[in-house]
């Protein structure tokens, strides 16, 4: 009595810390919230003085944004509005005209806008015309994301993922390997309990959308607000999977009833399978590099994941417990089968996965996302161990004889696979590793070189990151005089140390918009580097500008 009494104590103790671990994880990323777009130039540049006021303000995002209402703007020195009209959104430009008559002295500009992976981007910076003055205050501003929606959104999602598991496992066990002696109504249950989180998930992740991307609590939804989510490509996904959710619900009766036929199974499964893409669209892979990967290659991910964790809650939960040896002798080897396709397929999608969205491998140590990613890689790597210890026993037919070891091990893979999860929901709030270092339009600093060189035919806005000797990123964008992103035909970088009898070194370079170019070079000693850039916009269209960047 005693034993009994303390093994219940241990798994009542080990299931409350889980849980803690879990809630832990889903509650203190909460704060700050991340955007997943960032502002990578600007002009005019953040902290400049220009020598006349421009016409219009242009935001050069890493990803496709769109508009807030009456959330980008340009406050005057004297406190009013500068801007003119509604900005322009095109692509990953932003243009906001601009009253050139506004006046001397600092301007504050100030967005808030949603990226492409449907989460808002928040910042703003100063510029000043022929003298700086004490810089205006936005009153209207306010680029922080209430911590409750936050972490709510964080648990909305990781109901959703325990949702889809569960009817995705009572679905297939239902369909495929339950006995015909058994009765269905606890296994049914699950099947309903899944259907029912995902639908309720769905459902929360549209409503916290809105104070998600305008600010403000969880009640602060207005009927203005609902529609443009709605209208939105994340509000069109969520919809689709509602619409997919009830098309299902028909063709998982006769599922929960044991009298699904052939056809039945097969649309319900291609429903399943547009479902899952429905996860992506919504979510980072939409705007990844490369979206034709990176969305089909989730879908797989998380379609795995359901298969595989679904599957183990429906064999560890019922027909370990319920099925006779005979039936565990044919059950357990078809579902150790499922089981090793979907771990792999899994292992295999994550792996491209990561490549696209870590983007280099010291991102996986220096980004708060990579490290994320490590960490759930480690308890994947221990889930996996225990996968593997018990398709041995599977194997060894033990289950037959010792079902209790079995039992154990697959509480033990979904204990750690519920941390995983929880990891999962976290990651999807968090900025890619592939943006997360790319906000470097408002920075400033010893570790940054930041300048705007003119010529007579263009303007440039040069970065260079992180100014130090070493490894450094080199980015130069391309303005007309009157700070319109001008397309440019041909680029040539050198860099050249002279005190140091350094001959001129060719940038290796990399197109990334018309205007756009970015290359990596090593500047092995400190000083003051030459960075010549040759720029050639029309067929006899050429300057040649001057940057003096010191290095440390």
């Amino acid at each position: 009595m005693m034993v009994a009494t303390s093994r219940l104590i241990s798994r009542l103790g080990a299931g409350f810390g889980l849980l803690c671990l879990t809630l832990a994880l889903l509650v203190l990323p909460a704060a700050p919230a991340q955007a997943h777009a960032v502002l990578v130039s600007s002009s005019p540049v953040p902290e400049s003085v220009l020598s006349s006021a421009p016409s219009e303000v242009v935001l050069t995002f890493s990803e496709p944004v769109s508009r807030i209402p009456d959330k980008v703007r340009v406050i005057a020195p004297d406190g009013s509005r500068a801007d003119r009209g509604e900005p322009v959104f095109e692509n990953t430009l932003v243009r906001i005209p601009v009253d050139p008559g506004a006046g001397r002295g600092t301007y504050l500009v100030s967005y808030r806008v949603v990226s492409a992976d449907s989460h808002p981007v928040a910042g703003g910076y100063t510029y000043s015309v022929v003298v700086p003055s004490a810089p205006p205050v936005d009153d209207g501003a306010d680029g922080r994301v209430n911590p409750v929606v936050d972490g709510a959104i964080s648990v909305a999602k990781y109901v959703g993922y325990a949702g889809l598991l569960l009817l995705t496992g009572a679905a297939l066990v239902l369909a495929r390997l339950w006995p015909g002696r058994l009765p269905r109504r606890g296994a049914a249950r699950v099947l309903w309990a899944g259907w029912g989180l995902v639908m309720l998930s769905t459902l929360a992740g549209i409503w916290l959308q809105v104070p998600y991307v305008n600010g403000g609590g969880l009640l602060a939804v207005t009927g203005t607000g609902l529609g443009d989510v709605l209208g939105s490509t994340f509000g069109a996904a969520h919809l689709a999977r509602l619409g997919l959710l009830l098309a299902g619900l028909f063709l998982l009766r006769p599922v929960a009833a044991g009298v699904a036929g052939g056809s039945d199974r097969l649309i319900l499964a291609l429903l399943g399978g547009a479902a899952m893409l429905t996860w992506p669209i919504a979510g980072h892979p939409a705007a990844s590099p490369v979206p034709a990967v990176s969305v089909p290659v989730d879908a797989v991910h998380l379609g795995a994941m359901a298969v595989w964790l679904g599957g183990l809650v429906m064999v560890a939960a019922f027909l370990l417990r319920r099925a006779n040896e005979r039936e565990l002798a044919a059950i357990l080897p078809i579902w150790s089968r499922w089981a090793a396709l979907a771990v792999s397929a899994l292992l295999l999608a994550g792996i491209v996965s990561a490549l696209i969205e870590v983007g280099t491998p010291a991102a996986l140590v220096s980004t708060g996302y990579g490290r994320l990613l490590l960490a759930k890689a480690g308890l994947f790597v221990l889930v996996l161990g225990v996968a593997v210890y018990s398709r041995r026993l599977v194997e060894r037919r033990t289950a037959e004889r010792e079902p209790t070891g079995l039992r154990r091990a697959i509480w033990v893979e979904l204990g750690v696979a519920a941390v995983v999860l929880a990891l999962s929901s976290v990651l999807v709030q968090t900025t890619p590793a592939r943006n997360a270092g790319a906000d470097v339009a408002g920075r400033g600093g010893a570790d940054y070189y930041n300048s705007t060189l003119t010529s007579s035919i263009y303007s440039l806005q040069v970065q260079v990151d992180p100014a130090r000797r070493g490894n450094n990123s080199v980015h130069a964008y391309a303005y007309t005089l009157d700070n319109r992103p001008l397309p440019v035909v041909e680029w040539r970088v050198t860099a050249a140390l002279p005190s140091a009898g350094v001959e001129p070194i060719e940038v290796p370079l990399l197109p990334l918009t018309d205007n756009h170019v970015t290359g990596e070079i090593n500047l092995p000693a400190a000083g003051d580097w030459e960075l010549r850039f040759t720029v050639r916009i029309s067929e006899i269209d050429q300057a040649t500008v001057l940057a003096t960047v010191p290095i440390r």
